[in-house]
């Protein structure tokens, strides 16, 4: 018996004005999955069918997509993906959707997801809570530069993952021993007077500031692993200015906010790369909020000077690797137009 999906009307952006027409003819094994893999009143499908321009009808374990010739190819792509995460135990909702259509235009996107025919495993950081994969076609090579690049700058505007994926693959590794520690640490840029009438001691002043990466933290690892970690010392969250001095050996090291570093801040983190370590550096170049407005941001300065050296790569992403609300991409385009 047909879905409910087989009766609604065709979109009428690919009526026959189109010149190349294509239909294709899926077909999935577990038909236990097939509810959530079309979602509530076929969800699902209805945003693989927004967003493409195809049409889809679905009949038991069948499911047929017609549309222009490219949509339909990645519509398929899209439509396996959503399976395979399903296979994996993975979450399916809207977001995930939207970036597996965006990485649909990737031409790598089934290997990505299920490993491919030369035996490479698949792309993904698993946790002790979650298995994270790509959510956008950057994502792809920011995680590749994970496992492989001693220094790693992420550029690029909020909402990419530039920062989750980075303490992802930190907890990553220091749950299978690889590193002992993991560092996590961000300019705090109103630092001095302003920071000193907030109420508290060192930790609650700079707290504030840290916040963004406990809460990516925590939604890698159960809370009471967090905070015995902590207690212990294995994982440190400290602002900028407690790394001075200091050799940073076999630990994960990450920077958020980097683009709020001077330049001397910024050799100074940097020179503090230690034996065994990895470090990844995340800001947003366009978002430079360093007090006086004529100095340099350290990110940038670093940028210019470092990449291309080896053992070091770069990853920019763009408002198209937005894994947010697709809003959230449109909003940013508007900021950093012609006339922003």
């Amino acid at each position: 018996m047909a879905r409910k999906i087989a009766q609604r009307p065709e979109p009428t952006h690919f009526r026959p004005e189109h010149p190349r027409r294509a239909r294709i003819e899926l077909e999935y094994d577990e038909p236990a999955m097939l509810g959530t893999l079309f979602g509530q009143f076929d969800a699902n499908l209805v945003q693989v069918e927004n967003r493409l321009g195809v049409y889809i009808a679905a009949r038991g374990n069948r499911i047929q997509v017609e549309g222009p010739e490219d949509a339909v190819a990645r519509a398929r792509e899209t439509l396996n993906g959503m399976y395979h995460r399903l296979e994996q135990g993975h979450a399916l909702d809207s977001g995930a959707i939207e970036s597996l259509i965006t990485m649909s235009a990737e031409p790598t996107l089934e290997g990505i997801i299920t490993g491919d025919a030369a035996g490479n495993p698949p792309i993904m950081i698993r946790t002790r809570k979650k298995t994270i994969v790509p959510r956008s076609a950057m994502q792809i090579d920011y995680m590749r530069s994970l496992t492989k690049a001693d220094i790693i700058f992420a550029l690029g505007p909020a909402g990419t993952g530039k920062t989750y994926v980075a303490v992802a693959q930190a907890v990553s590794q220091l749950m299978t021993g690889s590193v002992q520690r993991l560092i996590l640490s961000r300019p705090a840029v109103e630092a001095g007077e302003k920071l000193g009438f907030l109420p508290g001691d060192m930790k609650d002043k700079v707290d504030p500031y840290l916040r963004p990466l406990y809460d990516a933290l925590y939604d890698c690892m159960p809370p009471e692993q967090v905070e015995r970690r902590l207690a212990s010392g294995e994982i440190e969250i400290a602002p900028i200015a407690f790394m001075r001095g200091r050799t940073l050996a076999d630990a994960f090291v990450i920077l958020d906010e980097a683009q709020n570093t001077t330049r001397e801040q910024m050799k100074m983190f940097l020179t503090r790369f230690g034996q065994n370590s990895r470090m990844v550096v995340c800001g947003d170049p366009r978002q430079v909020d360093i007090p006086g407005g004529d100095r340099m941001s350290g990110l940038a300065d670093a940028v210019s000077r470092l990449e291309g050296v080896e053992g070091i790569d770069v990853t920019r992403f763009t408002s198209a690797d937005v894994v947010r609300h697709p809003i959230v991409g449109r909003i940013v385009d508007a900021y950093e137009g012609p006339d922003a």
